[in-house]
C-alpha cells in the first residue's frame, strides 16, 4: 500500500512538472497573455480541468513552484538557533544558496530560471503578482521579527533592509549574467559580495533579534 502511494504521489509531481515546462515552454515562445490554458492542457496531454487541479489560475502555471522562495528569509529567521541574529541567519542561508547555485537566486547554469525571469518581467500581471509575493514575505518576516521583539517599527524597517539586500545580490547575478559573464564567473565572487552586502546591513543591526 505504501509503495502504491508512492508511485501515485511520483506520478502527480510529473504530471505537475509536465504542465509547469509546457505552460513555460508556451508562454515564453508565444507570451503569457497569448497562450490559454486549454492550449497548455491540449499540449501537455491533460484535461483543461486537470491543469486547474494541479494550478489554481493561469498565474500559478508560472508561481507556484517558485512561491515558496519569496518566504526564504523569514524561514531563515524563523530557524534560526539561540545566539544567532536575525541578519546572521539571512546570511547563512544565502550563502548555503550560493553554495548550491540555487536557481531562486540567480546561479543556476540551466538558462530556464532565468526564462522564467524574462517572462515575468515582459508580463505586468505576472510583474504585479512577483512585487506582491515579495511583500508578503517581507510582512511575514516583519511580523515574525515584531513578534519576537514586541517592536513593530523596528521590525519593518529590519525585514526591509534584509529583504532589500537580498534582493539587491540576486539582482547582481542576474544583471552580470545578462551582460555576458558565465555562471560560474559570477558564483566565484557571489559569497564574497554576499557577505559584503550583509555587513552592510550588520553594521545597523548587529545586537538586534539575537535569539535568547
Amino acid at each position: 500500500m505504501a509503495e502504491a502511494m508512492g508511485l501515485r504521489e511520483r506520478k502527480k509531481l510529473q504530471t505537475a512538472k509536465r504542465i509547469y515546462q509546457v505552460a513555460i515552454g508556451l508562454f515564453v515562445e508565444r507570451g503569457f497573455d497569448n497562450v490559454s490554458v486549454q492550449e497548455i492542457a491540449d499540449a501537455a496531454e491533460v484535461s483543461k480541468m486537470t491543469v486547474f487541479n494541479y494550478f489554481g489560475t493561469k498565474e500559478d502555471l508560472v508561481f507556484r513552484p517558485m512561491e515558496e522562495h519569496f518566504g526564504d528569509a523569514a524561514r531563515a529567521v524563523r530557524e534560526r538557533q539561540p545566539g544567532e541574529s536575525a541578519v546572521a541567519a539571512v546570511r547563512r542561508q544565502f550563502l548555503e544558496m550560493v553554495q548550491s547555485r540555487d536557481p531562486s537566486i540567480g546561479l543556476n547554469p540551466e538558462p530556464f530560471a532565468r526564462q522564467v525571469r524574462h517572462l515575468v518581467r515582459e508580463t505586468p500581471v505576472l510583474m504585479e503578482r512577483a512585487f506582491l509575493a515579495a511583500q508578503k514575505g517581507t510582512r511575514e518576516l516583519a511580523a515574525l521579527l515584531a513578534a519576537e521583539t514586541g517592536d513593530r517599527m523596528q521590525a519593518t524597517i529590519a525585514a526591509a533592509t534584509l529583504s532589500a539586500a537580498r534582493n539587491a545580490l540576486i539582482e547582481e547575478h542576474h544583471f552580470r549574467i545578462a551582460e555576458g559573464e558565465s555562471t560560474a564567473q559570477v558564483a566565484a565572487d557571489a559569497a564574497e559580495r554576499a557577505r559584503a552586502a550583509f555587513a552592510l546591513v550588520e553594521n545597523g543591526l548587529k545586537d538586534y533579534a539575537v535569539k535568547q
